[in-house]
Formats: C-alpha cells, structure tokens, sequence
C-alpha cells in the first residue's frame, strides 16, 4: 500500500516552477505563467505556452505571474495551476492523493506559508511538507548539510535571493532579500524608459539579461556588439528601434546586483568564527536560476573575498532537493518548516 502513495516536490518559483516525482527524478520544469479566460475564469493555459502570451493577450484573456518575490501573489489563480502540474505529472492512473512536499523562501512570514499549504492542498495533496528553500538548494547541489560544518549556499531565483549557512543539518544563519531574476528584468526596463524614452515588455527585458547581460565586466572581456531593442517611444506612442551597448545593460542591473552582495556580507558578518572559516576553505555555492548571470560568481568573489562557484545545474537545485528530502523524511524532519 505504501508504494502506491506518489511523492511529488515541487520548485514553487517566482520565475519557473520545477517538479521532482520520486523515483522518477525531475519531471516537469515550466514557467509559472498562468493565462486565465475573464468571463468564467477558466485556465486557458499554463507554463511556456501562457508565458508565450504575456503582453499579447486580447481583453477576454489575462496572462499573469501568480507568485511574486518567492511567495503566493494571487490564491486562487496559483492553486489552479499547482493542480494542472500534479496531474500533469501524475496522469490519469493515480488512484491514492500524493504527497507533496514544497519551498518557501527561508524570509517568509507564518500567513504565507499558510497560504503555500492551503493552496497546494486544494490542489489534490493528501499531505504537505514545507522546507526552506535555501536547505532544499543545499542537499540539491550535494552540500553535505548533516556535518558538523559550515556550508554557504545563495540561492537566486527569480522573486528573491536567500543567502544561508548550513551545518548539522540546519540553518544557522540566514537572509533574504526580495532582489532577484525578476528585479533584474524590471530594472533594465527602467533604465530604457528613462533614458530612451523607450517602453519595452517583460519578455523583451528578460531576453537582455539572459543573452546580453552580465553581473560585471573584466579586463579580458570582449566588449560585445552594440544590440537592437524595439519597443514603444514613451513620448509620441509610436513604435521605436534604438541600438545600446550591452555594458549599458550592466549598468541598469549595477543597484539591484548590489543589494545582493549586501544580503551575502551581512550573512557572513553574522556567521560564527569557527564556521566562518569552514565557508572560506569551501566556498560559496550559486543556485538558482539568476546564479545563470554571466560574471556573477566573480561579482560576489570580489566584493566578499570568498571564492564562488555556481552549482551545476543551478535551475534544478532546489526541486532535486525538495526530492532527496521526500526520498529521505526521517533523515530531514528537522529542516521542514513548522
């Protein structure tokens, strides 16, 4: 009877939402994009096919992000597609609920976890495990978290970014900051808006980070071409083409990359003297989608003075973690989140 009663972990992300099934590994990885028809609010599409649709739906649909900095931005609309991933993954041939075990940002309040519970109970699971998202990002690279050890590890996704370290199993310390992939998009549109007086999409912005942007530049760096960004003239309302120098894009991420660096120092000025000289012979760990940024393992090693490394597979991290825990209850029932 045990055997047939599914695990699933899942990846709530502002960005992307990654699903574990045990035993079979990660199964899904979409964007946590909903579009929803307005008349009877009938999910019309959800992940990569409704992201397509941001900023290009017509008046009866509305594509949306549910999640925003790492926690629940709209109940109804994220509990809705929680839903369509379990049976996505699940198929027709589940008889028994599974049990799911799920993230939230080590830096949420009670009400949000609630609501992350709540939610994905409504969606079809028989129980719900949550586990900071930090600790589930620490097992999913292999940082050995149950030695008497320190271990580091900063987790970027798309709402936010969380820096914490780990030993015995537990957090000692931990920050976050709501700074992340998204923030990053929102600031290069800013920075067009301001000083081209050009209106650009999310899609557009996002575009620019992932291929042109980069958390600094080095000696031995390439300039790069200068890019073409189309988008709306703010001031006649028509339609507009600029070229800019991807270095401009550095610089319209500069103040919320710097915020970053912030939470990670004012991590490792709390962190205990005999664990902080664990984190210097080991390094810091990079997850999580933003960790992707070009140069920003060299950012944060500069400005901290502790070598980086981002993890491999930076994406997939924290669902394989939210995994190994499912596989491994007993052994994490310390680390869930009461």
């Amino acid at each position: 009877m045990a055997n047939l009663v599914r695990k699933i972990g899942i990846d709530l992300g502002t960005a992307n939402t990654v699903v574990y099934v045990a035993g079979q590994g990660i199964a899904l990885q979409e964007p946590t994009v909903v579009a929803v028809a307005i008349d009877d609010n009938r999910v019309v599409a959800v992940g990569a096919e409704a992201k397509e649709m941001l900023g290009r739906t017509p008046e009866s649909i509305v594509a949306s992000r549910p999640m925003r900095d790492g926690v629940i931005a709209d109940y109804v609309i994220t509990e809705a597609m929680l839903r369509y991933f379990i049976q996505k993954v699940g198929g027709k041939g589940w008889f028994f609920k599974p049990e799911v075990m799920i993230c939230v940002p080590a830096g949420c309040t009670q009400v949000e976890k609630r609501a992350v519970e709540a939610a994905t109970t409504s969606a079809g699971a028989k129980a719900v495990f949550i586990i900071a998202e930090p600790f589930a990002a620490a097992l999913g690279t292999g940082i050995p978290v149950g030695e008497a050890s320190g271990n580091m590890i900063v987790d970027m996704g798309g709402g936010s970014a969380e820096a914490a370290v780990i030993s015995l199993g537990g957090v000692v310390v931990s920050k976050s900051v709501r700074s992340s992939g998204n923030s990053l998009d929102d600031a290069i549109a800013l920075y067009l808006k301001k000083k081209y007086s050009l209106i650009i999409g999310d899609q557009t912005a996002e575009y620019l980070k992932i291929n042109f942007g980069r958390a600094m530049t080095f000696d031995g760096d390439e300039p790069g071409k200068s890019v073409t960004v189309k988008g709306r003239d703010s001031i006649q309302g028509l339609p507009k083409a600029i070229e800019i120098k991807p270095g401009e894009i550095e610089e319209a991420m500069r103040p919320r990359l710097q915020q970053i660096v912030n939470m990670v120092k004012s991590v490792l000025e709390e962190v205990p003297p005999e664990l902080a000289s664990d984190i210097i012979d080991k390094g810091i760990v990079l997850s999580g989608g933003t960790a992707l940024l070009k140069n920003i393992d060299r950012l944060l090693t500069e400005s901290t003075g502790v070598p980086c490394h981002v993890a491999e597979e930076p994406l997939l991290a924290v669902a394989k973690g939210t995994g190994i825990a499912l596989e491994n209850l007993e052994l994490y029932k310390r680390a869930l989140v009461k």
